[in-house]
């Protein structure tokens, strides 16, 4: 508890958690698939659905197979398994952020993602 007090990482989740959700929701105007960001924090989610808002649980897993490929572990979440669970460790920096950014969005210009 004394490294989490001495080195600020709440501050640090708080911080670098809003830049990124920030940025989830700019990514969700330029993906409609991205259907809802909620969380705050390093507790996110990220919601996949089509058109008519009906869940997208096999995108989402080729999403975080995707991810993985580049190092990033994911994980979904949900009644429908169509929730991206971002869920970073506390030490998680603003670089870090960019660099999942940089591959959620490669990702999600994939032809298997765009409905």
């Amino acid at each position: 508890m004394q490294t989490v007090k001495n080195e600020k990482l709440q501050e640090n989740a708080l911080e670098v958690g809003a830049f990124l959700k920030e940025q989830l929701l700019k990514l969700a105007k330029e993906f409609p698939i991205i259907g809802d960001v909620r969380g705050q924090g390093f507790f996110l989610g990220m919601e996949l659905v089509n058109a008519q808002k009906k869940p997208l649980p096999k995108q989402t897993d080729y999403l975080i197979n995707r991810m993985k490929a580049h190092g990033i572990l994911m994980s979904s979440d949900g009644p429908d398994h169509n929730v991206l669970k971002i869920k970073p460790p506390l030490v998680f920096s603003k670089k870090n952020a960019q660099q999942l950014l940089y591959y959620l969005k490669k990702i999600l210009a994939e032809d298997v993602m765009i409905i």
